[in-house]
């Protein structure tokens, strides 16, 4: 995965009356907001230490795994987030690292999920949810003047759902297109995290939107995405879009 020195997380800031506790976790690059019944960041360590130790060892045996940017071949013998970042690449058309952000939150988020009912994970913009209740999720997309200001109405009832977002304007991500935010909502977080850089990677303007679109409609497993360049926005799918009163998660 390719890093830009950008840091900046400001679509953090989240309501706090939604009965859970925040807290941060950060193991080298990895960078967690977590949402949990109780204050787990020991336990969430612990787990974030382990997923990223079966990656960096599988990438030691593999180096091409870290590089390829087209999908890498199905490898039964590998940890299980390895083959959901291999099975997300190959369904998206990107290389397994597109799914590393979302997967990590996905692998972190079931490990915790031991210790709490209701867990949401958030990894460089890519959230894992498991809650009992509907929430909001809030689109950051940068300098778009809709940044922040609509979202994603999500009713999990009761199972994992995961909302995963790519800019090739902000972040640290690579992507090779230019919209400022590209928002994919499916039950893996790691699809969704390989499908939004895989989106992304077709949206050089506001042209090809609906090209985009489409796309992301072709991929199984993708239940919606939402676009914007610059002042436009475009949508499809089984989903609520909604206005956003403050930022980030926004429990309903």
């Amino acid at each position: 995965m390719s890093y830009r020195p950008y840091t900046e997380r400001r679509y953090r800031n989240t309501h706090s009356a939604d009965g859970l506790q925040s807290f941060r976790v950060v193991v080298k690059q990895t960078d967690l907001l977590v949402k949990a019944d109780r204050e787990l960041a020991s336990e969430t360590e612990n787990s974030v230490i382990t997923c990223r130790k079966l990656i960096e060892e599988y990438i030691d045996r593999f180096p091409s795994f870290l590089y390829t940017l087209v999908p890498f071949p199905n490898d039964r013998f590998a940890p299980q987030v390895v083959r959901d970042m291999i099975e997300a690449g190959r369904q998206a058309g990107v290389g397994p690292m597109a799914a590393v952000a979302g997967a990590i939150a996905e692998w972190v988020g079931q490990d915790i999920l031991r210790y709490s009912r209701q867990v949401i994970v958030e990894n460089g913009g890519d959230v894992f949810i498991k809650t009992d209740g509907p929430l909001n999720v809030g689109i950051f997309a940068g300098a778009s003047p809709l940044s922040n200001k609509v979202g994603i109405a999500i009713d999990p009832k009761g199972a994992p759902i995961a909302v995963c977002t790519s800019s090739g304007t902000v972040g640290h991500s690579l992507s090779m297109g230019k919209a400022d935010g590209v928002t994919i909502i499916s039950r893996s977080a790691s699809l969704a995290d390989a499908a939004a850089t895989a989106v992304g990677n077709l949206i050089s303007g506001k042209g090809t939107m609906d090209q985009g679109l489409e796309f992301a409609q072709s991929i199984k497993g993708v239940i919606g995405v939402v676009i914007i360049v610059g002042g436009r926005l475009a949508l499809k799918g089984d989903f609520e879009l909604v206005q956003i009163k403050g930022l980030g998660l926004d429990k309903k």
